[in-house]
C-alpha cells in the first residue's frame, strides 16, 4: 500500500481531474487533497542532523547551546531549587 502519492494534474474541462497511477489498487479507498500546484517545488523536510552537517565547523552550536534553546530548561533557577525538588521527590517515595 503507497504511503503517500504526489502526482500534479490538469484539470480539464468542467472542473474534472483524473488521476492515473499504477501505485493505486483497485478499489482501494483514497483520500483526495486538491491546492494549485506552486511555481516552486515543496521544499524537502531537513532534519537538524542534516541541517547540522551542512554547516562549517566553526558555525556549528555546541551542544550547551541546543539544550539551552530547549523547551523547560529554564525549569529550575538554581542548583538549590534542584536540590529541592529532587529532595521532595525521594521523600514522597517513602510515603
Amino acid at each position: 500500500m503507497v504511503r503517500e502519492l504526489h502526482v500534479r494534474a490538469k484539470v480539464q474541462p468542467g472542473g474534472k481531474i483524473e488521476i492515473e497511477s499504477p501505485e493505486l489498487t483497485e478499489g482501494e479507498d483514497v483520500d483526495v487533497t486538491i491546492a494549485p500546484a506552486s511555481e516552486e517545488p515543496t521544499p524537502k523536510k531537513r532534519s537538524i542532523a542534516d541541517i547540522m552537517a551542512e554547516a562549517p565547523e566553526n558555525m556549528r552550536p555546541s551542544a550547551w547551546q541546543i539544550i539551552s534553546q530547549a523547551p523547560g530548561h529554564l525549569l529550575f533557577k538554581s542548583a538549590e531549587e534542584v536540590d529541592d525538588y529532587i529532595r521532595e521527590e525521594r521523600a514522597s517515595w517513602d510515603r
